[in-house]
């Protein structure tokens, strides 16, 4: 009897990259059976994901960033199916960003991260809920906004590595010569926070923006999401960065950010805000978060600090 099929999920993006084809080809070596899918346009992931479960696909194989992830997460959430009776999920990161990858410790070379699959156990982690246009979307890794969010693509690689997520609102201090915090309100159980924000994170992984380490206790299987709001900042800007990274990118966000966990919570704001999940930016005034527990199975590294013990 043969083994149940493989499914990649491969970015268009990438179709043509000689490493993932000559990883795919050493992989069918092995006797594993691999099918591979290129998505093209929207929905191209879901339907996929649809062929896959009809063939008793085993797994689901990412291949691409953040988003790709996210989407095929998303197409698995969909189908309304308990964890247990889909395909589980693995990533191939094939991204510019790769921060979900990253912070996992999910390899980057195309064939070990081929072969994490069956080296490792799936284990059940969850996924963030957001309803926010009159629709419900899905999110493997982090929701993010504020300041930070206008400018990531114009920030400077080497100010990233200095600063981390931070980086990001000196970008905007250059561009505009001053910051215009978001006014919102962001509340859960046991929990009101209310003014102006120039940056935001709700993580179920821990980093986002190529860096951003927003969410740096995060756990992917712990059924809670990681809050950090990081407050307009008075005072001569520059001179607080410094004082703060003096102390370490950690300490830093100690310091100035109010930070919570909860099961889920609300974002409310008198003019439209941005969101950007895993790189695709959704905007509203009202948005509700939640963190569905164990909503799909995924390989990932033994090490891995996303995970409980």
């Amino acid at each position: 009897m043969q083994a149940a099929p493989w499914y990649l999920i491969l970015n268009g993006k990438s179709a043509g990259d000689d490493g993932v084809r000559d990883a795919v080809t050493q992989v069918r070596e092995k006797g594993q059976r691999l099918q591979v899918r290129v998505t093209w346009e929207a929905g191209d992931a879901e339907r996929y994901v649809r062929e896959a479960i009809a063939a008793q696909a085993q797994l689901l194989i990412a291949g691409g960033g953040d988003g790709t992830l996210s989407e095929v997460a998303e197409a698995l959430a969909h189908t309304g199916q308990d964890a247990a009776r889909l395909p589980a999920l693995a990533l191939l990161p094939l991204g510019t960003a790769n921060d979900f990858a990253t912070a996992a410790g999910i390899p980057f070379e195309p064939l070990p991260a081929l072969q994490l699959p069956a080296h490792t156990q799936a284990r059940t982690i969850d996924l963030l809920r957001v309803e926010g246009d009159g629709k419900v979307h899905w999110c493997a890794n982090l929701a993010s906004g504020g300041f930070g969010t206008e400018v990531t693509v114009e920030t400077h690689e080497g100010l990233k590595k200095m600063l981390g997520g931070l980086a990001y609102v000196v970008t905007g201090i250059g561009k505009l010569g001053r910051i215009e915090p978001i006014q919102a309100r962001i509340h859960g159980k046991d929990f009101e926070w209310q003014g102006g924000f120039i940056a935001l994170g709700v993580g179920n992984g821990r980093q986002a923006g190529g860096g951003q380490q927003l969410c740096p206790d995060a756990l992917l299987d712990d059924g809670l999401l990681d809050l950090t709001i990081i407050p307009e900042l008075s005072g001569e800007l520059m001179t607080t960065l410094g004082t703060l990274f003096s102390e370490g990118k950690h300490a830093a966000l100690e310091q100035v950010a109010e930070r919570a966990r909860l099961r889920e919570l609300w974002i409310e704001a008198e003019q439209p805000l941005t969101l950007n999940l895993d790189g695709e930016p959704l905007q509203a005034r009202r948005f509700h978060i939640q963190c569905v527990a164990g909503r799909v199975r995924m390989h990932l590294p033994a090490a891995t600090p996303l995970l409980r013990g």
